[in-house]
Parts: structure tokens; C-alpha cells; sequence
């Protein structure tokens, strides 16, 4: 009987394809390897097994923290508990190379929202020409008649507190 996967859940075919061939590739001399569509298909299902059972293992190590949200060392905790600690040095280089590769896009791509923020920001005055208010404006406004409301609110209890002496006339 097949189990039916959910195409979410189905790892790209191709990716699947491309680390199976490079890691065979680096561990023979021939460089052309054929890899069977089946076998494709096992690596695949092994490899969605495998990430299932990794995160529901740092999903626990997360709960038993009583945190929401997983972190990188609950997968290196899970790695531990699930007997996969040789993969734990591999791992943490592999990250430690991928974060230094994404630093400098990372600090590339908040300058470009700097910069995208600083041009939305010039752009609204030009929208106020047209005759129509930004958001901006309009929450602004908001909040200045909630505040006039407000201080209506507090005048009138002021002068119910003044015509109430407290000798009962009233």
C-alpha cells in the first residue's frame, strides 16, 4: 500500500537529484553516474523522513524550553538525541560558511530597504498634490480627535467635580 505525500512535503526532484550525483561524484572516479528515477525516489522519501523526525525531535527540546519557536541549537540538540552526533561538526562549519557568505548580503539588502524607506518617504509629499492625504496623515488626524475627545471627556468631569462640593447641593 503507498502512503500519498502531499506535494508540500515532496523535496524538489532536482535538488534531490543534484546532491545525490555530486556526493557520488566526489566518492568515485567515475564521474558520470546514472542514478535510477526509484532510487531518486528513495533518497527523497529517506531524506523527508529524516527532516520529519529531525523537527519533531527539536520540536520537543523547544517545548520541554518552554519556547515557540526553534532554534538552530535544539536541531544540534535533536541531532545529539536522535544518535546523528557525527553530523554535528560537518553542520556547524556548513552554517558558520553559509552566514559568513549571507553577511555581506545581508547588510547589502537592509541598505537597499534603507534606501527603498528613504524614497517612499520622499514620494508621499508628491501624492499630497493631488488633492489626496497619505495614511499617514489620516491616522495622524485620527489621533488629534481622539485626543480632542478626550480632553472634552476630562472638562466635563472637571466641571461635574467643581459643581459638586460635596455638601450634597446640587
Amino acid at each position: 500500500m503507498e502512503k500519498a505525500v502531499s506535494e508540500a512535503e515532496e523535496l524538489p526532484k532536482a535538488i534531490v537529484r543534484r546532491v545525490v550525483k555530486d556526493k557520488l561524484s566526489r566518492c568515485s572516479a567515475d564521474a558520470d553516474i546514472n542514478v535510477h528515477k526509484d532510487t531518486l525516489l528513495t533518497f527523497s522519501e529517506s531524506a523527508r523522513i529524516f527532516i520529519h523526525y529531525l523537527s519533531a525531535t527539536a520540536n520537543d527540546i523547544c517545548k520541554e524550553s518552554k519556547r515557540q519557536t526553534i532554534n538552530g541549537d535544539d536541531v544540534f540538540k535533536a541531532l545529539e538525541e536522535i544518535e546523528f552526533s557525527e553530523f554535528l561538526k560537518p553542520l556547524q562549519a556548513s552554517l558558520d560558511e553559509f552566514k559568513k557568505r549571507n553577511a555581506g548580503k545581508k547588510k547589502g539588502a537592509s541598505q537597499s530597504e534603507d534606501v527603498k524607506k528613504k524614497r517612499k518617504l520622499e514620494d508621499e509629499p508628491s501624492d499630497k498634490k493631488d488633492g489626496s492625504e497619505s495614511k499617514q496623515d489620516e491616522n495622524d488626524e485620527d489621533k488629534d480627535n481622539e485626543n480632542d475627545e478626550d480632553k472634552d471627556n476630562e472638562n466635563d468631569e472637571d466641571k461635574d467635580n467643581e459643581n459638586d462640593d460635596g455638601t450634597g447641593d446640587e
